[in-house]
């Protein structure tokens, strides 16, 4: 268990990193001159155990919960209060998930 949350941790940093790294540009090509540095600390991806579920901060912000027993991702209604509505598949299929927007958004499926 330990190992999966490991990996979605690092792979929500990740993609966060990506957003961040396609805004900069953007922002670049605009004239705007300010360094990419500047969004270190939103960018950094924390994890918190608790009892029943784990915490997913992304900077000083909770994002996501994935409950223990079962390892379902949620996101939160507030810090430490899952929302059952917004559910993000399982730590078995954080590779389907795209979690640098605001929001994870599944990933397009590949044509065959």
């Amino acid at each position: 268990m330990l190992a999966k949350l490991e990996n979605f941790r690092a792979t929500v940093e990740r993609d966060t990193r990506a957003r961040y790294l396609a805004d900069w540009q953007r922002d670049q090509a605009k004239g705007h001159d300010y360094p990419l540095s500047v969004h270190e600390p939103q960018m950094v991806v924390k994890i918190k155990m608790g009892r029943k579920y784990t915490n997913v901060d992304v900077g000083s912000s909770g994002k996501y919960m994935v409950e223990l027993a079962t390892g379902a991702i949620y996101g939160i209604k507030a810090y430490g209060v899952i929302h059952r509505g917004h559910s993000y598949g399982t730590l078995d299929t954080v590779a389907d998930w795209n979690w640098g927007d605001y929001r994870a958004r599944l990933r397009a499926k590949e044509a065959a």
